[in-house]
């Protein structure tokens, strides 16, 4: 590999890292005005993923703080429960705190993850599992995970149910700038996926 093509992985992994992130954090709580105002200066190109990217520009640029706290409190949290359950146990067995909850605590004690000390939800949820995606591919946990690594791990965790999610979120009834959000992470699950599938070993 050429030092030109060193720095274009390192600068491809960055982008894949910071659009992991950028899910994870709005998919943890409502995003306040700095995160929106974040939001509408996103742009994107022609790709499906660009288009997602720019409409949910566009639905950013007219949401209030305060409008989307009520949308994200009727998807995720609700009287008793949100429209959604967002966590992988769920969708995988329709059931909280199952199997995949103790597969992914084994593999992330592997990894030396741990959750934090103020969060008190299961770590299978959407929002930490594309948080932990995003430290791993920049070494947030120690070095950088390799690829075949991070395939293992997008393959284990994310890619049995995380496209399943964000289309639901997309066409969720009390969804408006988290149908957006949907649309942007349905369209990168399924590039990682191909990327991954692409990958030897």
């Amino acid at each position: 590999m050429s030092a030109a093509q060193d720095i274009k992985a390192t600068t491809e992994d960055r982008l894949r890292a910071d659009l992991y992130n950028f899910l994870g954090l709005m998919l943890s709580g409502p995003p306040d005005q700095l995160l929106l105002d974040q939001c509408v200066g996103l742009s994107g190109d022609e790709s499906e993923l660009g288009k997602a990217i720019s409409a949910l520009a566009r639905v950013a640029r007219v949401s209030k703080p305060k409008g989307v706290e009520s949308e994200f409190n009727a998807l995720f949290i609700g009287l008793g429960r949100g429209e959604l359950l967002p966590y992988a146990s769920y969708y995988l067995t329709g059931f909280l705190n199952e199997k995949p909850l103790a597969t992914l605590r084994t593999d992330m004690l592997a990894k030396g993850m741990s959750r934090a000390a103020n969060v008190f939800e299961p770590e299978d949820n959407i929002a930490s599992l594309m948080e932990m995606m995003g430290s791993m591919i920049v070494g947030r946990f120690g070095s950088a995970a390799s690829l075949n690594d991070q395939k293992v791990f997008f393959n284990k965790h994310i890619a049995p149910w995380a496209s399943h999610f964000f289309t639901d979120l997309e066409g969720a009834k009390n969804s408006v700038l988290y149908a957006s959000l949907g649309s942007v992470g349905r369209a990168f699950m399924e590039i990682e996926r191909e990327a991954f599938r692409m990958t030897a070993g």
